[in-house]
């Protein structure tokens, strides 16, 4: 795989233009499908409180052969966490069951601004790092407006917001806003989860003419946005095959082509962060 260079924060953290996203990987075949990820040459791993697997990626960052300090271990706050002591534990348990002295990235998992405690949850975080338990802290999920709260309220700007972001929803002004902020913007389902997406007649053109799989366009198309994807695999050979794809060079008239796919119901589920409550 092609070494590339990293994408950077406003406060020079780094992130590599892909991560192995962990959700539904548990147990033993998720501890497993963990250590095979970074054996293949994943040096970012994404897991949540809300996953019910950090001990399974805990191990399989342990079983790993590799210098543990080589990778960016990520782990979010559920809503249910959101007030300050709960916030407090919720952050040393997960700490615990990733079996790590301090974890490299926090996430507040969505604002729910009904509940209307992110900003709570947010200082809760800011806290952590200045314990020490937490090396970088940022954000999934938050608009605008709740990003400029926080910082607002606290004088601390994340350093990653993870959105929904894929051909389908391709966050044109999250991703803008996001870039003069100096915010790093990581994709969740950044293929759509495998369904419609992959089978647009413009990314089957774009795999054909570079004789590439139509995942591997997509995570090109991301890592030409300068969008950090998150995509999910548990397979050896998909792993490769994903990790493959920064390898793989857009045009810019590609890269438009795939943006121009967007909906206005783009959304997986429907989840807007103006509304949606997750505990």
């Amino acid at each position: 795989m092609t070494e590339l260079s990293a994408f950077t924060a406003h406060n020079g953290f780094a992130l590599p233009p892909q991560g192995l996203g962990t959700y539904n990987l548990r147990g033993e075949s998720g501890a497993d499908a963990v250590r095979s990820g970074i054996e293949q040459g994943y040096r970012l791993i994404d897991t949540a409180f809300n996953y019910e697997n950090e001990g399974a990626v805990g191990w399989g960052v342990a079983g790993a052969a590799i210098d543990p300090a080589e990778l960016i271990v990520t782990t979010k706050l559920a809503g249910r966490h959101h007030a300050a002591e709960r916030a407090r534990t919720a952050i040393e348990e997960s700490r615990f069951r990733l079996g790590v002295e301090a974890i490299d990235l926090v996430l507040i998992h969505w604002p729910n601004p009904g509940e209307d405690r992110y900003v709570e949850a947010w200082r809760a975080l800011v806290d952590a790092r200045e314990r020490g338990v937490v090396r970088q802290i940022g954000v999934s999920n938050f608009l605008p407006e709740h990003l400029e709260r926080i910082e607002d309220a606290t004088g601390v700007r994340p350093v990653v917001n993870q959105i929904e972001l894929h051909p389908h929803f391709p966050q044109i002004d999250a991703l803008a806003y996001h870039r003069e902020q100096g915010i790093l913007t990581e994709a969740w389902s950044p293929i759509g989860r495998a369904q419609a997406v992959l089978t647009e007649p413009a990314i089957i053109d774009i795999a054909a003419a570079h004789g590439a799989s139509p995942v591997q366009v997509v995570l090109a198309w991301h890592r030409a946005r300068g969008v950090v994807a998150i995509p999910k695999a548990a397979d050896p050979g998909h792993q490769r095959e994903n990790l493959a794809a920064n390898d793989l060079g857009l045009s810019e008239e590609e890269v438009e082509r795939i943006t121009g796919l967007g909906r206005k119901d783009g959304r997986l589920f429907g989840a807007d962060p103006a509304t949606h409550e997750e505990m």
